[in-house]
């Protein structure tokens, strides 16, 4: 039997435990053994359940006993989330976690210490909810040089585009529709406002590149001044436009942002839809290789964690290849004066480049953002990937 702890039982943390009931025989037949949910680490009681034996309130409970091989933090935040992984990971106990902000802020720091005391510490549900990504980057491609990560990290605001896209709904309706479906929470700044695809952003570059850059250095803009009619122009020629998490190197350089973009109707990305998820990463063998699947909820993002946990408790002493360093936030480049095709809606005809009239707007090839704020002041203008 081997013994766990779970830290933070709200959607993900229950969605673990619902997991490894439904599919006890299958992971036992994995493991060898059986799972069990020793300690359940939340500010409720969860009275009248089969989980209020199991509530603790104090994490040192935790910590003293020697038979809690593993803990998985789902608590959400940085503090006290942040504190708990480091003290549990001193205490020789591996720790696996959904918490993108603690893994973007602190990684480095949690990695570095699980190496120390001889235990591991994975994220896997940190990016891409069930998803599969952060071990095939370490694992799978391991010994391919990454160029880009380019990718839809957001269901949420997936959903409002999708929403605004298949329905005509304006932002504020599809961003209601969101919070209705239980897609979007109450307050959904981190969302619409692009935070959480910078966070995953960050930690893909990290594992990718070696270096973990501070959230605030990177260039974000999230979905809330996006106008309607640009949605329903390139809907006309078959493009949409999605909120875009990219990590590209070029020369000793990054370039990393997060954004809305067009992704015309040829491009992937365009096809995907609602609540779902789509990463591209390009290398130097593969090309480009694909990972799409519902990028959030309760069960694709606990399937993730029990992966995490089935992967240490099996191979408890084996040696990840997931490692980075914090990176200086000046080597991150602005990329203002890089050259892309841009959709642009302004009056003014965009004489002397080449381009395609829409309905009220251009597709502007080989330009940069400088020239665009140099030359017009443009109502709305949104890179074409």
């Amino acid at each position: 039997m081997k013994k766990i702890a779970i830290l933070g039982f709200g959607i993900v943390g229950g969605g673990i435990a619902e997991v490894l009931e439904q599919n006890a025989d299958q992971i036992e037949h994995q493991l060898g053994e059986k799972i069990e949910i020793g300690y359940i680490l939340d500010r409720l009681d969860f009275k009248g359940t089969k989980y209020e034996s199991k509530i603790v309130k104090d994490i040192q409970t935790i910590l003293d006993d020697p038979e809690v091989a593993l803990v998985a933090e789902t608590m959400g935040g940085l503090h006290p989330a942040y504190e708990f992984s480091l003290s549990a990971l001193q205490a020789g106990k591996s720790v696996v976690t959904s918490n993108k902000a603690v893994v973007a802020k602190y990684g480095a720091t949690l990695l570095q210490t699980a190496k120390e005391n001889g235990v591991r510490y994975l994220f896997e549900a940190s990016v891409g909810g069930g998803i599969p990504i952060i071990r095939p980057l370490c694992d799978s491609l391991a010994g391919n040089k990454i160029s880009s990560i380019t990718g839809i990290l957001n269901g949420t605001t997936n959903f409002i585009l999708n929403e605004m896209e298949s329905k005509g709904a304006s932002f504020e309706t599809a961003l209601a529709a969101a919070q209705k479906n239980g897609y979007a929470e109450k307050d959904p700044t981190d969302d619409i406002e692009g935070y959480d695809a910078k966070r995953k952003i960050c930690i893909l570059a990290a594992l990718a590149f070696g270096k973990m850059y501070p959230e605030e250095a990177v260039a974000c803009e999230g979905i809330t001044n996006l106008d309607l009619r640009d949605v329903e122009i390139l809907s006309d020629i078959g493009a949409k436009i999605k909120l875009i998490g990219h990590a590209k190197k070029t020369d000793n350089r990054l370039i990393m942002y997060v954004r809305p973009c067009v992704c015309l109707a040829d491009n992937p990305l365009a096809s995907i839809s609602g609540v779902y998820n789509g990463i591209m990463v390009e290398d130097n063998v593969l090309g480009q290789v694909m990972f799409y699947g519902k990028g959030a909820g309760r069960l694709p993002t606990a399937s993730a964690v029990v992966s995490d946990i089935l992967n240490i408790l099996i191979s408890p002493s084996k040696v990840d290849l997931i490692s980075f360093q914090t990176g200086n936030k000046e080597e991150l480049c602005k990329d203002k004066s890089g050259k892309h095709t841009f959709y642009i809606r302004m009056e003014q005809e965009p004489v002397g480049y080449s381009y395609r009239a829409l309905n009220g707007a251009y597709l502007v090839d080989d330009i940069s953002r400088n020239e665009i704020e140099e030359k017009w002041k443009p109502t709305a203008y949104y890179q074409v990937l």
